[in-house]
């Protein structure tokens, strides 16, 4: 069995951690999903510290996950929902926009259509007075509409799509009875000889153009 010296790691590390330094690279997808499937089995969910973890690439693997938020493995789609948001918490994008699954010793390429995240609901919150748009992704993932986290309009395949930043440089695409329900909080102005429609979250305020939205 390969060991992988890790320098910066701090003397205590969670269990997770200590479950992946016993496999060896190249480990299989079922191996991968074990490493945090205890966290998962009690109800939790933690996001690991992928940031500080640096394995040795072990290839790639024949993973796809789809413009639709789908993932595929050789071929057929992943149906287990648990499976997937296990695999989404060591999701990794390097600054060359490779997409990678994670763990303590080992790093696998995978391929990503668009966004690798999907939000598929829109909810307000109340806190300290203030109302809040939050999103939330097929994954469980929570964020919060802010000045770090602004909804963003970009192409993709012909189509303006809307997206968040969920966490590192991890996107999700807001999915389209989200952004419905997304829109039904906004109020459409004119600004520049434009329509826009305004939204707030908090302190927070920012415009999408609705022309840019028409299909």
């Amino acid at each position: 069995m390969n060991k992988v010296n890790h320098p910066k790691k701090p003397p205590q590390q969670p269990s997770a951690d200590q479950q992946a330094s016993t496999v060896a690279p190249g480990a299989s997808l079922s191996k991968i999903a074990a490493l945090f499937e205890n966290g998962e089995s009690q109800g939790k969910r933690p996001i690991p510290p992928l940031e500080q973890w640096n394995p040795q690439f072990c290839g790639t693997m024949n993973l796809t996950v789809k413009a639709n938020g789908e993932w595929w493995h050789e071929g057929s789609k992943i149906t287990r929902e648990r499976l997937v948001r296990l695999f989404s918490t060591v999701l990794w994008r390097e600054n060359d926009g490779q997409y990678y699954l994670k763990t303590p010793v080992e790093k696998l390429l995978i391929s990503v259509e668009d966004a690798p995240l999907l939000v598929t609901r829109i909810e307000k919150v109340c806190t300290d007075g203030k109302e809040y748009l939050t999103c939330i992704t097929q994954t469980d993932d929570v964020i919060v509409i802010d000045a770090e986290h602004p909804v963003l309009l970009r192409e993709y395949a012909g189509e303006m799509r809307p997206y968040i930043n969920v966490r590192w440089n991890l996107d999700a695409l807001i999915h389209r009875n989200a952004f419905y329900h997304l829109l039904n909080e906004g109020k459409f102005i004119e600004q520049n000889g434009q329509t826009v429609v305004k939204f707030s979250s908090g302190d927070f305020e920012f415009c999408l153009n609705s022309e840019a939205l028409a299909e």
